[in-house]
């Protein structure tokens, strides 16, 4: 998807490092815009192959060979962890058991070797994320005895051979950057033999990343991949030649990993703040070792930071958009303080395909572009003209979100219907996905165009979206309107299908319109049933009216940042669209 790069620049800039820091510029582009799917569906029959054989070497005496050579016996530095953990699950570890997602597993059970838990949970263990999570809720002196425990079990279980996931390529440059952090944690010991095997790894994990790079997955893990290249180029000695190579490949990758408006090419918020902090903490080990931090470092950070503010409500929580929950504020803000970024959110995104309409204490999220492609991404959803609203600190309209959060409380196959177009606040038209969703899991065919039309009018933001992801099956294109009021208070829309170019459809075909419900809204309807009462105890009243089909309340659910679904409810207008289209407006207004 190639596109014309979107600038602006923040209202309230604040350099990265200085006064001539990079920034970005915020601005609406007026007028049509036709967005593609990439023609690049995926990875090729070849490179799948070659992939393959490449990890089934990593078993070998040769890949075992290669990674022999000298280590450190010091690291060059300790940088700073500028994120903090989750004190809960530091907590739960203190008191004897890991914490992921709803999932328990207790210390005294833990066995590396034979690791039974939920793939999630696992990249937490060997990625040892948690050691941020513990160095949050306990001392040094605390800490220390239990995360040096743990990391020798890992290397007894892992240390010497290769093997997955504990080497996958994208937890091995995360353990770089935990162990360097927290290297206090797991570094206190005054016993020799095992302070060097903790070194050794380092920099065996530093040779297998350099063989291993250019076979991860495009996106965000092999952004996270060569960063821990980079990593330990700084942090051990004699790391001169290894940083050259690191910096050329983050580059490269870095430009492949977003669009020209900062977004990921995975569509994904969750994406987006992982690359932010492991950029951010690559920034703290160059500040440690008092280098320069590289100018295309700063610059994808600039572009970054807006469009991931972009997706986020009006309390400060991420929107739910292709697989992400709502993470909170509290982690965002510290993400967003560790990049060194400040400014202002991103209002249109169009590569990476996201609107931001703002009003008042009122955000208007939606969806406007295909479905990211099959290779950079397994938890892809068919959620294309979907919104989300917010008011003030309460989300009135809101999608499931969580089809990536996978643990005890969200199974694979609860996660498959989270990434299905019904999960979404959008038009679903005869029970189907606007994108297929295949068995493989992999997203199929659909959605291959969104055009978008934006404009700023005396009326308000004015926002058409139409996909063509129903045209070949059903014949139907689905255009939507969205104009949200000046004052905020007033979100007028019209749900459009349009007989789709050179198709011969006959027949009615049935469609629902579904606003997913935010977790504190409890709804009435009308005794026409055309409307319902949105009531937020303590909080604004809102009122829904649509002005053809039957409109009902049904059940659904809502997931938080941490992968935990919540009850909630969701409006559904339930209509027919006969060979030549139909249209239904509707309207959400604030009304006290």
């Amino acid at each position: 998807m190639k596109g014309r790069p979107l600038t602006a620049a923040p209202v309230d800039p604040f350099p990265t490092t200085g006064d001539d820091a990079p920034q970005v510029e915020d601005s609406i582009e007026p007028g049509k815009r036709l967005i593609r799917l990439p023609a690049e569906k995926g990875l090729s029959l070849g490179e799948r192959i070659a992939n393959h054989i490449t990890r089934l070497t990593w078993r070998t005496p040769l890949h075992a060979f290669h990674l022999k050579g000298r280590f450190p016996l010091k690291l060059l530095g300790v940088p700073d962890d500028p994120i903090p953990g989750d004190m809960r699950a530091g907590t739960a570890i203190r008191a004897g058991h890991f914490l992921h997602r709803g999932l328990k597993l207790p210390l005294a059970e833990l066995d590396f070797a034979t690791l039974k838990v939920a793939p999630a949970f696992a990249d937490y263990l060997h990625s040892f994320a948690w050691l941020r999570d513990l160095s949050t809720a306990a001392t040094r002196a605390d800490g220390a005895p239990i995360a040096e425990a743990m990391v020798r079990r890992w290397l007894a279980a892992h240390g010497e051979a290769v093997s997955e996931p504990a080497w996958d390529a994208e937890n091995s440059g995360w353990r770089i950057l935990f162990w360097a952090f927290h290297a206090p944690l797991i570094l206190s010991s005054s016993d020799l033999v095992y302070r060097s095997a903790v070194l050794n790894h380092l920099a065996r994990a530093a040779r297998h990343l350099d063989r291993a790079a250019d076979k991860t997955r495009p996106g965000t893990g092999q952004l996270v991949v060569w960063v821990g290249i980079v990593a330990a180029s700084l942090l051990m000695p004699g790391g001169e030649p290894r940083q050259v190579f690191g910096e050329a490949g983050l580059r490269k990758v870095i430009e492949t990993s977003f669009y020209a408006d900062g977004g990921n090419i995975a569509r994904s918020p969750q994406a987006q703040l992982d690359a932010v902090m492991a950029l951010a903490m690559l920034a703290r080990i160059y500040d440690m070792r008092r280098m320069e931090i590289p100018a295309f470092l700063q610059e994808v950070l600039a572009r970054a930071v807006p469009a991931l503010l972009g997706l986020l409500h009006s309390d400060g929580g991420m929107g739910n958009w292709q697989g992400s929950g709502a993470t909170p504020a509290a982690h965002i803000e510290a993400v967003i303080t560790a990049s060194g970024i400040r400014t202002r959110p991103l209002k249109q995104a169009r590569d990476w395909g996201y609107q931001r309409l703002v009003a008042a204490k009122v955000v208007l999220l939606a969806d406007a572009a295909p479905p990211p492609i099959a290779r950079v991404t397994e938890a892809g959803c068919a959620s294309t003209l979907a919104f989300e609203l917010s008011d003030g600190p309460e989300r009135l309209i809101v999608n499931c979100g969580g089809a990536a959060l996978t643990g005890a409380t969200i199974p694979a196959e609860l996660a498959r219907g989270l990434r299905t177009t019904a999960a979404h606040s959008t038009l679903t038209l005869a029970d189907s996905n606007s994108t297929a969703i295949l068995p493989s899991g992999a997203l199929g065919k659909g959605v291959t165009e969104v055009e978008l039309d934006r404009r700023e009018t005396p009326q308000g933001s004015r926002l058409e979206m139409s996909h063509d992801g129903y045209a070949r099956r059903h014949g139907l294109i689905h255009r939507r309107l969205l104009i949200l009021s000046p004052n905020g208070r007033e979100l007028r829309g019209e749900d459009m299908l349009l007989p789709a170019p050179r198709s011969r459809r006959k027949g009615d075909k049935h469609f629902t319109l579904r606003f997913h419900l935010g977790r504190n809204v409890s709804p009435s309807l009308t005794a026409d049933k055309l409307g319902a009462l949105l009531r937020i105890e303590g909080g604004p009243l809102w009122q829904f009216r649509t002005s053809d089909g039957t409109l009902d309340i049904e059940e659904s659910l809502w997931v938080d940042g941490e992968g935990r679904p919540h009850p909630t409810q969701q409006l559904v207008v339930s209509a027919s669209a006969p060979a030549g289209g139909a249209s239904i407006g509707w309207i959400f207004k604030h009304i006290g």
